[in-house]
């Protein structure tokens, strides 16, 4: 019997009115009134309320079976689509086992590292599926705007000989009896492909920070949206990029995750102009109005959140830039400023950093020095270094953390809530 129906989707049965159809998914909830029994049946586009009548009232089906459906849709004023299927067989593909936790509730009734345990299963909670739709949007968005702006996809290793960053929180791997490592960040590989004449680049990938961290800030893997592009004239550029950049992904996320947005009652950030502060500034307001003392050429966590709260305070603003970072407290490949600081710049959302960026070095000589400074051998880093033999303009770029972006957007407690399959100290499974 209607054996060669085709798989309908959830949102497309409200054209289906009066036809017979097949509808496959998960079964959310299930009720039995005498001999009526109603199955809300759940898929990637939609739930369908689902009405069994006479003996197949009395079938029983367990919540999260996977199950298929055949019936005629029909009009009805008890649902959200406007529409039901009046079941003329069920069939149970795959039934479901012992639940570890219900996931069909307003809310997830355990905790995160229970969800994370049974990560395939939090996934199916409505909320917690939003997450990740918004973040797929996000990362959707930056990819749309660069690419409308002329910037190339590039794709490179994450198995390398060498820390971009030239210090020890890298992963050691065994490559055929070589030393390698899993790579902190694509930044030698995007200097190296604007110098090759591409000029502007983005990437997309994740990047490996070996940090013995276990804050509710930090993962040992994660998702970097990077750019990098050529003929900069001040690093102001990337800070003025970021602002639009951003601004685009926002506006993508209103027009496209409004259903999202809604259940987890979340208002979207208006953003304008991004305030910046010279990091000398924020340590200023930090002494004199927090009476907090920061660490030497940076801020502190504390000291992150604060500058948060005093720039909505007086500005209204959730975002601020905070730049001209000392040489120390950068990567050898910063362009040096006036005074021993450097064109750099951090992002500030919600007082979490989730954007390190700024002008880099494109002289060979002074990229040189800078690495000597450092104290690294500057052998080990030649096939980078040799680049800027060959004529390099003047570059800079910027990196967004996906996850902490997400997180705070979302207000999020922790970070490993925007990650569906997180790495950290302690977890490496699933």
């Amino acid at each position: 019997m209607h054996t060669n129906l085709k798989r309908t989707l959830t949102k497309e049965c409200i054209n289906k009115v009066g036809e017979m159809v097949k509808v496959q998914g998960w079964v959310k909830k299930i009720r039995h009134l005498g001999n009526i029994s109603f199955i809300v049946l759940r898929e990637r586009t939609g739930e369908l309320q689902c009405v069994l009548e006479g003996k197949l009232a009395g079938v029983i089906i367990e919540t999260e079976s996977v199950i298929e459906v055949i019936g005629k849709i029909v009009p009805t004023n008890n649902t959200v689509l406007g529409v039901e299927l009046l079941i003329k067989s069920v069939k149970v593909i795959n039934k479901n086992d012992l639940l570890p936790f219900e996931v069909n509730k307003k809310e997830v009734n355990t905790g995160l590292e229970n969800l994370l345990n049974h990560r395939v299963l939090s996934l199916r909670h409505e909320k917690i599926a939003s997450i990740f739709k918004i973040k797929a949007t996000l990362e959707e968005a930056f990819r749309e705007y660069l690419i409308n702006m002329d910037f190339i996809r590039i794709f490179t290793p994450k198995i390398v000989s060498q820390g971009a960053e030239g210090g020890a929180n890298v992963f050691n791997l065994n490559y055929f009896g070589k030393d390698a490592f899993l790579a902190q960040s694509p930044q030698f590989y995007k200097q190296m492909m604007v110098a090759s004449g591409l000029e502007y680049v983005f990437e997309i990938g994740p990047v490996f920070r070996a940090e013995e961290h276990n804050s509710s800030r930090h993962l040992n893997e994660y998702i970097s949206l990077d750019l990098e592009m050529a003929f900069i004239e001040e690093y102001e550029e990337l800070m003025e990029l970021e602002t639009q950049v951003i601004k685009f992904m926002f506006e993508k996320v209103k027009e496209k995750n409004e259903n999202e947005l809604k259940l987890l009652n979340i208002e979207m950030p208006t953003i304008t102009n991004i305030p910046k502060l010279k990091l000398h500034e924020a340590r200023e307001i930090l002494k004199n109005r927090f009476k907090k003392e920061m660490p030497e050429g940076d801020l502190n966590t504390e000291g992150e959140k604060l500058i948060a709260t005093y720039i909505k305070e007086t500005t209204g603003s959730e975002f601020v830039f905070i730049t001209e970072y000392p040489k120390e407290n950068r990567p050898m490949y910063a362009m040096p400023a006036e005074n021993g600081l450097t064109k750099s710049f951090d992002l500030l959302f919600r007082g979490l950093e989730i954007t390190s960026g700024g002008q880099r070095i494109h002289e060979y000589e002074m990229l040189v020095e800078s690495f000597r400074e450092k104290g690294l051998n500057v052998e080990n880093f030649q096939n980078y270094l040799n680049t800027f033999k060959y004529g390099v303009p003047p570059h800079g770029g910027f990196a967004i953390g996906l996850e902490r972006l997400t997180a705070k957007l979302l207000g999020l407690t922790n970070v490993r809530e925007a990650s569906a399959f997180p790495r950290d100290i302690n977890r490496l499974t699933p």
